[in-house]
């Protein structure tokens, strides 16, 4: 006997592994989007601006806190800092811009998580799948800035 072609979708559905987490858009502005557990993050580079920004929202209000900070765990770990962040969105989400952000591509690219941090809020990001997302972003930014 046969199995139908329902039950085969049925467990194509059921049992496929999950879509990567971590989405890159290309257009007049390139993004990488993530939707994760404790956090959504969307990074930006506007040619317009010349500038490159990452935006972390959280499902509560970031808290009062005079330094902002992602380390990056994993083969090239690093801790970056600044003091040039914005709370916005009823103070769930930060922003950080910047005319450079080779840290934070290859932070995102090359490790396994990113820790924000932020008086004592701290939000967890698992990077699988990022690292595609994070190269044609760069492909994306290069390809405008030409």
């Amino acid at each position: 006997m046969r199995p139908s072609l329902a039950l085969f979708a049925l467990a194509a559905l059921v049992f496929a592994p999950p879509a990567l987490a971590w989405e890159a858009q290309v257009g007049e502005v390139c993004e990488i989007t993530h939707e994760g557990d404790s956090a959504s993050v969307r990074v930006t580079y506007d040619l317009e601006r010349l500038e490159y920004a990452i935006a972390i929202t959280l499902p509560q209000a970031w808290p009062e806190g005079p330094v902002f900070a992602i380390r990056f765990d994993g083969p090239q770990g690093n801790v970056i800092s600044t003091n040039r962040h914005v709370i916005s969105n009823a103070g769930a989400t930060l922003t950080v811009t910047d005319r450079g952000f080779g840290n934070v591509l290859n932070g995102l690219e090359f490790n396994t998580t990113a820790t924000a941090l932020l008086g004592d809020q701290a939000a967890v990001l698992a990077l699988d799948g990022a690292a595609p997302a994070v190269q044609a972003f760069r492909a994306c930014a290069e390809s405008l800035s030409v």
